[in-house]
Order: structure tokens, then sequence, then C-alpha cells
């Protein structure tokens, strides 16, 4: 077997086990509670918008991270669950109307399309509570002080990168560009990046870590890895939009320009913004020599996000 069918089949497995650990904690319409009935329908567009299929590279990142360092599956678990349930929320707000007014993702219709747009709203609202019930269930199987210390730390990082001052201000940055109507600065665009795509990627980076005990100096360089990985992969989705193909992505191709929306591409073209992507793996991966523990396959997941088709 050589190196690229033992990395697909270790991916292929970490998906499935990421797939799992959502279909565990997502709530089952078919089986709600006695007297919960009314909530079904939200329940299911809810397990409608995370089980939608994609990459599963926040939880995977936790899951194999952890492992790296020795972690137990049960205290990551709740937290890769609850890592995609918040991921899929913002993604089902974004489709919105109100937001992107997007009609597909992932190659089928999206959640307001399906369900309307106020159950969408429900829908993104329930996952991102929910979210917090599940990783919450971590401390349950916290067996240590240590661990349950773990949980918090993980906790606040989870919330953090995901609020005000993460992926929301990085959302409201964006859709105030977009309101204003004009060219964006390149350094408004980096701080949309950084925080709307890069801080729930350093989530999943360092909760991994966190909860496994390793050491501060690795987690640290853990989230310097996931901010650079993170604006690299959001510029190389840029790229895709102009280059890819509609089929393989899943979704239309062309439509930044057809918006008029500013990414790194429009701002100084497809050169600098390839170039932009090598040149912020490069960073990356000298960071992660630095670890004190890695891997082929940590290693060949960092290059490959940047270097993917779809």
């Amino acid at each position: 077997m050589n190196h690229t069918e033992d990395f697909s089949l270790r991916m292929e497995q970490l998906v499935r086990e990421c797939e799992a650990a959502l279909d565990k904690y997502l709530p089952d319409p078919d089986s709600m509670p006695a007297g919960e009935a009314p909530a079904a329908t939200a329940a299911r567009a809810m397990r409608y918008s995370v089980m939608a299929g994609g990459k599963r590279l926040r939880p995977l990142l936790i899951a194999r991270i952890s492992d790296l360092y020795g972690g137990r599956r049960a205290l990551a678990e709740p937290f890769m669950a609850a890592l995609e349930m918040i991921h899929s929320y913002s993604l089902v707000h974004d489709d919105l109307p109100a937001m992107d007014d997007d009609e597909y993702r992932r190659g089928r219709k999206t959640t307001h399309i399906v369900f309307g747009e106020g159950m969408a709203v429900l829908a993104g609202d329930g996952l991102l509570n929910f979210a917090y019930e599940t990783a919450l269930t971590a401390f349950d199987a916290a067996r240590t002080p240590a661990e349950t210390a773990a949980v918090v730390r993980a906790l606040r990082i989870l919330s953090g990168n995901a609020g005000i001052y993460g992926m929301v201000g990085g959302q409201c940055a964006d859709l105030e560009a977009e309101n204003r109507g004009q060219e964006i600065t390149g350094e408004t665009l980096e701080y949309i990046h950084s925080h709307k795509t890069a801080c729930m990627i350093r989530s999943a980076f360092q909760i991994g870590a966190v909860l496994a005990g390793a050491p501060e100096s690795d987690i640290e360089r853990l989230g310097n890895i996931a901010v650079r990985i993170g604006i690299a992969f959001q510029i190389q989705d840029d790229v895709l939009d102009v280059t890819g193909d509609s089929e393989e992505l899943g979704k239309p191709t062309g439509s930044d320009e057809q918006e008029g929306k500013s990414t790194y591409v429009s701002l100084y073209g497809i050169e600098k913004a390839v170039e932009k992507v090598r040149l912020l793996t490069d960073e990356a991966l000298a960071d992660y020599e630095s670890l004190t523990v890695r891997d082929d396959f940590l290693r060949a997941l960092l290059e490959q996000l940047v270097s993917r088709r779809k």
C-alpha cells in the first residue's frame, strides 16, 4: 500500500468516526422524548443540515490531535460533535436570503429551500444551542480534576472562537463590506478570513490538544498553525470559485465575481492568491515541525487542505 492509499484510508476512517459521533449526539426527530413532538421538525432540519456531508475537517482535527497526544476519545467526542454543529449552524444561516441567498450546498438543496426560512433560522439556533449542551457532556467523561479543568478550557476556546470576537465578528465584517458595495481593503479581508474561517479551525487544533494535556508550547503553536491554514483554506476557496469545477465542488462557481464580492483573487489576482496560499502553508508547516509530537498523516492533511480541488 502506498502513502496516498494509506492517507486516504485513514481519512475515510476518521470521517466515519466523526459521522458516528454526530449521529450519536444529534437529536433524533423520530425518537423525541415524550411531550417534545412539536420540536421534531426543527430536529429534522438540524439533522438534514449537519448530515449533508462535507469534509468533517473540524471534528477530524480534534480527533486526530487528541489521539496524537494520547488523549481519551470519550473526552474529545462531545467536542467533535459540538464543533461540527456550530460550523453547520453558520452555514445554514449563511445560506439564508438575508445573507448569501444560496440554493445549493454540497450538491443538494439548502436547509431554507427544503424547510422554509423560518425553520432554517430555528435549525441554526437549535444547532448552536445543542452544540453547547453536547460539549457540556464531556464533564461526565472527566476522570480527574485535570481533565475537568481541560474541559473548562476547551469550552472557553469553543465559545470564544464562535462568538463576536471570532466567527460572528468575521461574518459581521463580511456582511458590512457587502452592504457598503465597495471593494474592501486587504486588511479587512484578512480580518474576515482570520475570524470567519480560521477561528473555528483554531478551535479544532487547540481543543484536541488541550483535552489530551499537550504541552503549552504546542497548544500555542497549533493555534498559529490553524490561523495560517485557515486563511490559506479560505483563499483557496476563493481560487476554486474561479478555477474549480461546479460539479466537483457541489456548488456553482463564479458566484463571487457575479455578486461583485471582494476576495483575495479579485484584489490581487489568481497568481498572487496561489502564491499566498503556498506561503501561508510553508509557514504553518515550519511551525508544525517544532511540535513535540508529529505524524505523517497530520502533515499530509495540512498540505491537502490548501491544495484541494473541492
